[in-house]
């Protein structure tokens, strides 16, 4: 069956607030919530970027069932990877092994301001690859010296550790990720309802043996008692959305964004991003993710001031069409 999850999205609302919506998201009956990694948001309108570490650290606290994620991660740049395997690892004990660590090869938007270079993507997947490698080894608590071709990293040791390793789940988006990090990831991360991902992934790792993967996707709906100003909200902070992911991921600043989706029309975006008071609608949109294979899908509620309104009077009713429709 599909599980559902509820996204914390960092871009659009502050560090508290983002705490009470994880509360309130569990209970709701979201199975699981994920949470946005960001240096900046995607538009100036958007108005948020908090440290979704110290975020996470405190919904560990504040909730007691759903699961926990980032969604994603780049721990090539702006974080070093035995950094991150730190990071993760307080979080599965903080969390009481709730957490999964969702890693991708990151955008320029993120990365940009610890004063290196972009790097093509190949060189991106490379990076990642790598310290991958590094983080699955400071899991067993053992001390780690390593010289790699894009990381150092002299005596790491990671003193609190989870009694079971903390799963990591890797961004794909073709052929080549895939091929890369199927065989070195638990889990796979999408946010284009493919096919071709779920049955490529499941070949590459199906001739070794590997358990069974979750495919998490992530979607974005925009809840409103009417339509037209649920469009309007969407437009102003989501119109980046149709980018697409060659040009997501190297903008390097919200300016960019505004720029890029400056001919971005209330009508381009209804297309793409169900809006509006109509659950049937909603769940409808989301439909492609549990066709193509997808086991977890999370959903992103736009806007910062309709959450709690979504929350307590809609989120139970959605939940409920989506895992009619799903199951």
């Amino acid at each position: 069956m599909t599980r559902f999850g509820y996204t914390l999205m960092t871009e659009q609302s502050g560090p508290k607030e983002l705490v009470g919506y994880a509360v309130g998201a569990e209970q709701a009956g979201f199975d699981f919530e994920v949470s946005s990694d960001h240096y900046f948001p995607w538009l100036e309108s958007m108005g948020h970027a908090g440290y979704a570490w110290s975020m996470l650290g405190a919904v560990a606290q504040a909730t007691e069932r759903v699961e926990l994620m980032t969604y994603v991660t780049c721990p090539t740049m702006r974080y070093h990877p035995v950094v991150v395997a730190q990071k993760a690892a307080t979080m599965g004990l903080l969390s009481d092994g709730r957490f999964t660590l969702g890693l991708g090869s990151g955008e320029n938007l993120n990365e940009h301001v610890v004063g290196r270079s972009w790097p093509l993507v190949s060189v991106r997947q490379d990076m990642l690859l790598e310290a991958i490698e590094i983080i699955r080894a400071l899991q067993s608590g053992d001390q780690l010296s390593w010289v790699g071709e894009h990381f150092r990293a002299d005596s790491a040791k990671l003193w609190d550790v989870p009694s079971q390793p903390i799963a990591i789940a890797a961004a794909v988006s073709g052929p080549e990720s895939i091929e890369r990090f199927a065989l070195v990831s638990d889990h796979l991360i999408a946010v284009e309802p493919k096919p071709e991902l779920i049955s490529g992934w499941d070949a590459a790792r199906s001739p070794l043996g590997l358990p069974p993967s979750r495919k998490i996707g992530q979607i974005p709906i925009c809840w409103g008692p009417d339509k037209a100003r649920a469009t309007a909200r969407a437009h102003e902070l989501f119109r980046w959305f149709g980018g697409g992911w060659p040009v997501n991921a190297n903008l390097p600043t919200p300016a960019a964004f505004e720029a890029a989706s400056q001919f971005v029309r209330l009508e381009d975006v209804a297309a793409s991003i169900a809006c509006g008071p109509d659950l049937d609608e909603l769940a409808e949109s989301v439909r492609p993710y549990w066709e193509a294979g997808f086991t977890d899908v999370a959903l992103v509620q736009i806007g910062d001031e309709s959450q709690d309104e979504f929350l307590t009077a809609v989120a139970p009713a959605l939940l409920s069409k989506l895992r009619a429709a799903a199951g």
